[in-house]
């Protein structure tokens, strides 16, 4: 929590096509779900060709903006680990980094005008703030859809919220058994799998 008005702000990002968006609107369905107020805002870059992608989440009693300032995020979701180190200035002293070690090149380093750091996850440990790192792409792979990535991602921070990791889970398979049933238990297996990685 980052103030005595209980709001949590969750930044969430990564490249295109790893599932940012969606793990922020089932963070705020999840929040809606258990009584607060919950807004979201997101920004996509090139995201279809593989571009960066954020969202901001912010939930509690009443919430009047879906912007998280600087040094106001509570956690950091990054899906690709050059994206957590660019935005973990975000995160308040003692927030918390919850970083796939995944390293994508986006198009600004592939066309030569930037440098992918050679060790981003480190960079971010300088900072005042929680890191917890992991292959969460090697876990998908092995549940056998890199695609579960963002659910992994879930899982691992479903016990820095303030309600139960079980209702995030359950929010993520219900959608699945709405839309594909065969799916729901195997993201229910890697939100486990996210979970105990964040251990």
């Amino acid at each position: 929590m980052t103030n005595n008005q209980q709001i949590v702000n969750i930044l969430v990002v990564g490249v295109g096509g790893q599932g940012v968006m969606t793990a922020s609107e089932v963070l705020c369905e999840a929040a809606i779900q258990q009584g607060f107020d919950a807004k979201k805002t997101e920004m996509a870059g090139m995201s279809q060709r593989g571009g960066v992608v954020s969202s901001h989440v912010r939930f509690g009693p009443k919430i009047f903006s879906p912007e998280i300032a600087c040094g106001e995020a509570d956690v950091l979701v990054a899906f690709e680990a050059a994206e957590a180190m660019r935005w973990c200035h975000y995160l308040r002293s003692n927030g918390v980094a919850m970083v796939n070690r995944l390293h994508l090149e986006p198009p600004i380093v592939s066309l030569g005008l930037y440098p992918y750091p050679s060790r981003p996850v480190e960079e971010i440990r300088k900072n005042d703030v929680r890191v917890y790192d992991f292959d969460g792409t090697a876990i998908a792979l092995e549940l056998g859809d890199k695609r579960l990535v963002n659910t992994v991602m879930m899982g691992a921070i479903s016990e820095n919220l303030p309600f139960a990791p079980e209702v995030l889970k359950e929010r993520i398979v219900e959608r699945f058994r709405v839309r594909k049933p065969a799916l729901a238990e195997l993201n229910a297996l890697a939100f486990d799998r996210g979970r105990a990685a964040a251990h």
